[in-house]
C-alpha cells in the first residue's frame, strides 16, 4: 500500500514508523518535514488525490495535524492513541489518515497503531453514515 507520511518533527518514533512501514512492505511517500498545518495538508492532499491510499501524520499532540488534514475534502483523519481505536476508525468511520502524537506514543505502540489502521477495513454497512460527512450546501 502507498502510505503518505508526514511529521513536523523528526524523532525516534517517526524514524521507527517509517522503518516499520517499509519493512512491512508498504511504499512510503514522504512529505517534507514542515509545520504541522503544512504536513497535515500535504499528506491529506496526497490521499485525496489518490497519490497515496492512506496517510500518517504526526505532531507533538497529533491534534494539529489531524485538524489540518480534515480540512481537505474527502479526508477523514483520526487521532488514535491505541490499536483498537485505530481499528474502529477504519471500521466505523472509514478513516484514511491516521494522526499520532509524538509526546506519548512509544515506538512499539506506534507500530501497533499503524498496523491496525492499515490492516483495517471499513464496514460496508457504515456507508450511509459516512456519506453524511460529505459537505452540504444550505439553500
Amino acid at each position: 500500500m502507498r502510505v503518505a507520511f508526514g511529521t513536523d518533527e523528526e524523532t525516534a518514533l517517526t524514524a521507527a514508523l517509517v522503518a516499520h512501514l517499509s519493512a512491512t512492505g508498504h511504499t512510503v511517500v514522504f512529505s517534507e518535514v514542515a509545520s504541522w498545518p503544512d504536513v497535515g495538508r500535504s499528506v491529506a492532499d496526497a490521499v485525496a488525490s489518490g497519490a497515496a491510499e492512506r496517510g500518517v501524520v504526526c505532531c507533538w499532540t497529533g491534534t494539529g495535524v489531524s485538524i489540518a488534514a480534515n480540512k481537505v475534502a474527502g479526508v477523514r483523519a483520526a487521532l488514535c492513541t491505541d490499536a483498537e481505536t485505530a481499528r474502529g476508525a477504519r471500521r466505523w468511520n472509514d478513516a484514511n489518515v491516521l494522526a499520532l502524537g509524538l509526546r506519548l506514543t512509544s515506538d512499539a505502540v506506534g507500530c501497533e497503531i499503524v498496523d491496525a489502521f492499515l490492516e483495517g477495513e471499513c464496514d460496508e454497512g457504515e456507508g450511509p453514515l459516512i456519506a453524511r460527512l460529505e459537505p452540504h450546501v444550505d439553500h
